[in-house]
């Protein structure tokens, strides 16, 4: 391909409106083009770079048995109200009708669909396990779309689904699915960690997500750099710091506060430090009735350590939270507590609540914690002697980097992720629902065990953009670039010399298999430059008459820099050297 024949359209500067460096470099790359909020064009810069990444994930798959199909984009309503999701997802699933009047939605994920082929098409043991897999657009109407391909509403997803005839079989597929993907991202050539995550909307009871690394990323990592040990930081497990509870040292005295409401400005206050002071925060359960009318309210008290937060996905775990749970209103906590928030405790409330306390906070003495009573705290408040021990004792806070490794492996650090990747172990929650059955080698019939698998190929783009640029631009992983090569003949339109030892190298790196463009643009050299420094392009050649005068050419790296003079018959073996060392 020559760049005269190839589409180029860069820019010197971002719209306004980008937000993150993903997004201003895609748009000056001339990568994507803005239609609408969350909607973009793919220009062929991008679609090249997105058929790469396509290819080693249809490798992966095909290698590890999956097999390819192809699913609607428009969904009947049928199906989803089958499973209740109709109605449960929200209004980021996009409702249509037909001509006719009949319902359906823009697919979000294919949950459904492919439970209704399995059920059809799947009925005897014989044809198990299958995985069906797909390369699909999705659309999700978000209510904020942002982060340009990171998060928009129309993207590009592999979605799979597994089936088999039990748990242990469903554990085999979901093992090999998570090895596939460690294959795909590593091929790639992203710096990614798999972690434990919440199974969330889609369900299940194992999960793990694949996150790549990058300041940028909206999820919170933690992980231990001594071993294999990752998770969302939603659900890694936050041991007690403290081993065992000291016995009292300090009398209950109630000390005035005025106007001192945080867990910072009270012990700043008291001249303690902010690991002595308990935090109140108060949670509302309520029940409804059939129409939905609330019926009763259950306050909760959860106490974490000053310098913790609340986690509020392993809040819900707590028994009676389970249902859902909100914060407590101002009036509410008033009626319960007898004060208003900023002085709230776990020492004798106006009302009884349900009291739950973090591992850590079960363990301290002589705490301090609000005394229920505007402007004032206590300080030398224990568990057992001044207030009764609470009534459960759960892990309830976010970990810290510096908190032990739950595997014990030394401790935990924290880093930024974009989520690229998911895997989910379904069991038989879709096919119980859609009475999806197979006959079972005794002849009965059973549900079939699923797993769900999903990569984000378009978010893949701009994940490894966050993790791979510079100053001058995109520093793509060779494995998905939109070119492994480029060519630039620097005065292209003045020598014969220069475009013959270009086009010559151009198609000696094209015979030994590298991705090559040809740059035979008449721009100055800065402008080809600056435009493949931009787009990315891993290995820069510069073919120029005075080079070809000394009998050299010029290579550069875009990732290290490294700048060479080689002869032009060297040239190709140093660009196979290169991509072979992963370069």
């Amino acid at each position: 391909m020559r760049a005269s024949q190839f589409h180029l359209n860069t820019l010197k500067e971002a719209p306004a409106d980008a937000e993150v460096v993903s997004q201003k470099l895609m748009l000056r790359a001339g990568m994507i083009r803005k239609v609408a909020a969350g909607i973009y064009d793919y220009m062929p810069l991008a679609l090249r770079s997105i058929r790469k990444i396509e290819a080693i994930v249809r490798d992966e798959l095909n290698r590890a048995g999956a097999l390819e199909i192809s699913m609607p984009l428009m969904q009947p309503a049928e199906l989803w109200q089958e499973t209740g999701r109709w109605d449960k997802m929200g209004e980021e699933m996009l409702r249509l009708k037909d001509r006719h009047g009949r319902d359906f939605a823009l697919q979000p994920t294919s949950e459904e669909v492919v439970t209704d082929i399995a059920r059809q098409e799947l009925k005897s043991y014989r044809q198990l396990p299958r995985n069906f897999y797909q390369i699909q657009t999705k659309f999700r109407d978000e209510r904020r779309p942002r982060f340009g391909v990171m998060r928009g509403r129309e993207f590009i997803m592999k979605d799979g689904y597994s089936f088999d005839r039990d748990r242990d079989a469903a554990g085999k597929s979901y093992d090999a699915m998570f090895a596939a993907y460690r294959r795909i991202f590593e091929r790639i050539g992203l710096q990614y960690r798999a972690v434990a995550a919440d199974t969330g909307a889609i369900g299940g009871d194992r999960s793990h997500e694949f996150q790549v690394i990058a300041d940028t990323g909206e999820d919170a990592i933690a992980y231990c750099p001594h071993s294999d040990y990752a998770a969302n930081i939603e659900l890694a497990e936050a041991l007690p710091l403290l081993a065992t509870r000291a016995a009292p040292a300090a009398p209950l005295a109630r000390i005035a506060t005025p106007g001192y409401e945080t867990c910072a400005d009270v012990t700043a206050f008291l001249g303690l430090p902010l690991t002595r002071i308990v935090k109140s925060l108060v949670l509302a359960a309520d029940e409804t009735d059939e129409h939905g009318k609330i019926v009763n309210t259950t306050i909760w008290l959860l106490l974490v350590r000053g310098d913790h937060e609340l986690n509020a996905l392993k809040a819900g775990k707590i028994d009676g939270l389970k249902a859902g749970f909100r914060f407590a209103s101002e009036a509410e906590i008033v009626e319960n507590f007898g004060c208003k928030p900023g002085y709230l405790g776990p020492i004798a409330p106006q009302k009884p609540v349900h009291v739950a306390a973090d591992r850590t906070v079960v363990n301290m003495a002589d705490f301090v914690c609000g005394a229920n009573d505007e402007g004032y705290h206590y300080t030398g408040a224990n568990w057992g002697r001044d207030l009764p021990e609470p009534e459960i004792v759960a892990d309830i806070r976010n970990v810290v980097a510096g908190d032990a490794s739950p595997d014990g492996k030394g401790e935990l650090a924290i880093d930024r992720g974009i989520e690229v990747g998911h895997v989910f172990y379904l069991g038989d929650k879709y096919s119980r629902a859609m009475n999806a059955t197979f006959l079972d080698v005794d002849g009965k019939p059973r549900f079939f065990e699923m797993g769900c698998y999903g990569i984000g190929i378009t978010r893949i783009l701009g994940a490894a953009i966050e993790q791979n640029n510079d100053a001058r631009g995109i520093v793509w992983p060779t494995a998905i670039a939109p070119f492994e090569a480029v060519v630039c003949a620097v005065g292209w339109g003045k020598s014969a010399t220069v475009r013959d030892e270009a086009t010559r190298l151009y198609e000696a790196l094209r015979a030994a298999g590298v991705d090559t463009l040809l740059d035979d643009r008449d721009e100055r050299p800065g402008v080809m430059f600056a435009d493949w420094e931009l787009i990315g392009v891993p290995h820069r050649i510069t073919v120029g008459e005075r080079g070809l005068k000394e009998g050299i050419v010029e290579y550069q790296s875009r990732r290290d820099g490294e700048q060479l003079k080689l002869a032009p018959d060297a040239l190709v073996g140093q660009v196979l050297a290169r991509l072979k060392a992963g370069d």
